[in-house]
């Protein structure tokens, strides 16, 4: 009875990779697919916060190919995994933040109408991409992070829309650079939480390692 139980226990795993391997290639395609479209749309408009939307979706592009590649590895893969997707989201960040300081140097306003189509058609991808992931949340440390990618595109698209509502409004470059900005701060928080959980992880690990070999 033991070996029929590891045996169903081994089907129902392999059974779950194989969906998680599913829904992630599908989320990689559509961050991939957006942030070539945003990224070409915010260089046109002029826009920070489509800039950092679009650099957003290529980090998360990133991301899931590292999950993909982590899916059928142990523990520790899966870890070093999620610090790699913590350290792309902390130089994102930073390459945001500059973008942000140049543009309100310059003071041009961006293209209001371009952003907010954008910002439309970038939440119905990742609303999407959420919808898949929201089941395998809780799945272990990889899933848990790559969750916390979509979670973060959603808010920043919103962002994005409301700061293309104040850009109309206000005809100023300060709503978008302010969003821009933003964004990177929830890059860095985020980074700063997946690095956090992934050292813990590493070190729990380590720990299990040193109790085999003692």
């Amino acid at each position: 009875m033991s070996a029929g139980c590891c045996g169903s226990d081994d089907e129902s795993l392999v059974a779950l990779r194989e969906r998680q391997r599913t829904v992630l290639w599908v989320v990689l395609g559509i961050n991939a697919v957006l942030f070539v479209v945003e990224f070409g749309v915010g260089w046109w408009a002029r826009s920070t916060a489509l800039l950092a939307d679009s650099l957003d979706m290529l980090g998360d592009a990133f991301v899931y190919a590292f999950s993909l590649w982590v899916l059928h590895r142990g523990t520790r893969w899966r870890a070093r995994a999620a610090l790699s997707k913590g350290v792309v989201q902390l130089m994102f960040g930073l390459v945001v933040l500059s973008q942000a300081a140049w543009r309100a140097v310059e003071g041009t306003p961006p293209v209001a109408d371009a952003m907010a189509l954008m910002g439309l058609v970038a939440l119905a991808g990742n609303t999407w991409a959420f919808a898949l992931l929201w089941r395998h949340r809780s799945d272990d440390i990889n899933m848990t992070s790559t969750w916390l990618c979509s979670r973060n595109d959603l808010i920043a698209n919103a962002a994005v829309l409301t700061a293309a509502v104040a850009v109309w409004q206000l005809d100023s470059v300060w709503p978008d650079v302010i969003v821009g900005v933003a964004i990177a701060v929830l890059f860095l928080r985020t980074a700063r939480d997946v690095i956090r959980d992934a050292r813990v992880e590493l070190a729990k690990d380590d720990q299990d390692l040193t109790h085999v070999t003692a």
